[in-house]
């Protein structure tokens, strides 16, 4: 029987790059769930049914351009939502959270999420306390940061703030390794996307090239990252919150 695999795509524009080819090289049977479509992108506060998260082997949730600390413009999905991946946790459920997703289970599981001090845009590297999470560099894309829940371990962190952590069966990442030209295009073409990178000081086309000459590379260190994932993170003991 194949592993079946759920991405939550909170956007319309989240495809899952490199991660979801990863995943799929290991067997997995990957069905997705958008959110927020984009006729509803302006009123994202929008009223879904829920699967059952139990008939997954795997949940990877991933970002989203609202804030997990947005309860009053995106609570009718962010809060559901954030129970769902808790009892999901706790019934021992593999989870790998990709930037919002990271967020979203550093709150599910008892820590908290707010505005950094500074956004994080284009490739960083990190500062890893673990071999098998690479120094990078890494894709960033947020304006938030997270504060590390008490069961979790923190494992990479920049100046803004914590880049990864796990807990029990979960590993949460602040940085985007779905990353490749195709994706940032996507977030460049949509309505003020250019004008956000603009707004740190980057250049969209400089940041365009940058990424096709890093993508090989970075395609590789995703790679090693979901195995590394699936051998030692999602085998691990269940640490219930």
């Amino acid at each position: 029987m194949s592993k079946r695999l759920l991405f939550i795509e909170h956007d319309h524009v989240s495809p899952t790059g490199p991660l979801g080819e990863r995943f799929s090289d290991h067997g997995f049977d990957i069905s997705t769930l958008p959110i927020v479509p984009a006729e509803k992108f302006d009123e994202p506060n929008v009223e879904i049914s829920w699967p059952d998260l139990a008939n997954f082997d795997l949940i990877v949730p991933l970002g989203s351009p609202w804030g997990v600390w947005e309860d009053l413009r995106i609570g009718n999905w962010l809060l559901p939502e954030l129970k769902l991946l808790r009892e999901t946790h706790n019934n021992g459920v593999p989870i790998f959270g990709v930037c919002f997703g990271g967020q979203l289970m550093a709150r599910a599981l008892g820590g908290s999420v707010t505005r950094a001090a500074r956004p994080e845009v284009g490739w960083h590297s990190i500062e890893s306390d673990n071999p098998n999470i690479s120094h990078g560099p890494w894709f960033q894309y947020h304006w938030d940061r997270w504060f590390t829940p008490e069961i979790g371990r923190e494992m990479a962190r920049t100046s803004v703030g914590p880049q990864a952590f796990s807990a029990g069966r979960t590993l949460a990442l602040q940085f985007h390794p779905e990353i490749n030209v195709e994706i940032l295009q996507l977030w460049l073409e949509m309505e003020g996307g250019c004008a956000e990178v603009e707004s740190v000081g980057l250049d969209p086309a400089t940041l365009l090239e940058e990424t096709r000459a890093i993508e090989d590379a970075a395609r590789i260190r995703t790679h090693n990252l979901v195995d590394y994932f699936l051998q030692e993170i999602a085998t691990s003991e269940i640490r219930p919150h």
